[in-house]
């Protein structure tokens, strides 16, 4: 379980792409299924969604030492990929309004996920989704 930023995302699609080129049809098959959690992560700034975005690509799959992937993938696999199911933490946020627009997309157990929700600050985004949206800066 980790984030990964988008270049290093990109470099290992193209390095798997063409190892499952390389390895043929069985082969390829049998590894494109092999990694069913993943999610793609976007934080994007303001209410049109056109400020500053961050992204990140989150794997579950073998565990890693980054906590913050380590508990999204836990949160996750209890609300089974279902990131609006996830109990929203008991914290006081400041009434700032700084809206940012949380965006999930990918697949959790076979079953395609796609979310997308817009927070009054990255405090109340963060004390409904837990660690899925902890991105590093």
């Amino acid at each position: 379980m980790t984030y990964i930023t988008r270049a290093a995302a990109t470099g290992g699609a193209l390095l798997a792409a063409a190892g499952l080129l390389a390895a043929g049809p069985a082969a390829a098959a049998t590894r494109a299924h092999g990694h069913g959690n993943w999610l793609h992560l976007t934080v994007t700034r303001g209410e049109a969604g056109t400020g500053a975005t961050r992204d990140a690509l989150l794997l579950c799959g073998p565990p890693r030492r980054d906590a913050h992937s380590e508990e999204a993938c836990a949160e996750l696999a209890a609300a089974d990929g279902d990131i609006g199911r996830i109990p929203a933490r008991r914290v006081f946020c400041p009434m700032i309004y700084a809206p940012v627009t949380a965006r999930a997309y990918g697949r959790w157990n076979g079953r395609p996920v796609d979310f997308q929700e817009t927070y009054a600050n990255t405090c109340t985004m963060e004390a409904r989704t837990g660690a899925v949206f902890e991105l590093d800066d």
